[in-house]
């Protein structure tokens, strides 16, 4: 693979996707959360400003994976279904380079919402606790494990986007945005699953719960937003693990995008 032929696709993906109105997003992130910090107090009993900041995180959260999913359906499909697909086949691009760019491509765009996101997000987090004092007075923001929180919360990110790139290459942008909500949801249940099966007590639902879990990406791993509330955050061992983990279910994913985008006729 050309690293400059990776590097032109993913800038042109970027600038695409960035101009497809994705920015409206942030608007909305920070005109509900403005919402949330001034009512979320008042209708909380006394954790008021927990309730906040877990709320701003889940809803960082929430945007970033329908942008991952709905965009990243589209990004190969779109190519097939509107025949572009056969202008960039007869160039010197590869399928592999096609797949690999785009997904570079859209990270990065998730990855300039996730920092505008925070931005909004603790300039919003310092206006409250400036203007509501009370509600601070025995709680605080804890800055580096939210970031910590924030950077894994791209490489789940990062997973979902190979997820939806590698439906979106032989499904239409309908059934491959249905595929990847369920690997999403199942995704950060597959160890309920595993304890379903062994609740159950039977001998073929424990091994079909059990095969799930070893297919399914643990999407729990990657997430760490309920401990960060708290200002807990995992031993080293576990962030590097977490870290290789996801990166690996990438890689995999991409190869198999490749494997089956190679063997397409058009």
């Amino acid at each position: 693979m050309n690293l400059k032929r990776i590097w032109a696709i993913a800038s042109n993906c970027f600038r695409e996707v960035i101009r497809d109105r994705i920015l409206y997003f942030l608007g909305f992130y920070g005109l509900v959360f403005a919402l949330a910090v001034r009512i979320l107090p008042d209708v909380s009993a006394t954790a008021g400003a927990k309730i906040v900041v877990d709320f701003g995180l889940g809803m960082i959260g929430i945007l970033s994976v329908l942008v991952a999913i709905f965009v990243g359906t589209g990004l190969v499909n779109k190519e097939i279904e509107k025949r572009t697909i056969l202008v960039l086949i007869p160039k010197p691009i590869s399928r592999a380079e096609l797949i690999v760019g785009k997904h570079l491509g859209l990270s990065a765009v998730v990855a300039v919402m996730l920092v505008a996101m925070g931005i909004i997000y603790f300039a919003l987090l310092a206006w409250s606790q400036s203007m509501m004092p009370l509600l601070w007075q025995d709680s605080t923001v804890p800055l580096g494990p939210i970031s910590l929180s924030l950077g894994y919360l791209l490489i789940e990110l990062m997973l979902i986007i190979a997820v939806a790139i590698a439906f979106g290459v032989f499904t239409s942008s309908l059934l491959a945005t249905l595929f990847s909500f369920g690997i999403y949801l199942m995704g950060h249940f597959s160890t309920d699953l595993v304890k379903l099966g062994e609740l159950s007590q039977n001998a073929g639902v424990q091994w079909i719960t059990e095969n799930l879990y070893k297919v399914l990406p643990d999407l729990s791993r990657l997430n760490f937003r309920n401990e960060v509330v708290y200002g807990v955050v995992p031993d080293g061992q576990t962030l590097l693990l977490s870290a290789i983990y996801g990166l690996v279910y990438v890689i995999l994913l991409q190869a198999i995008a490749i494997f089956i985008f190679s063997r397409r006729q058009f």
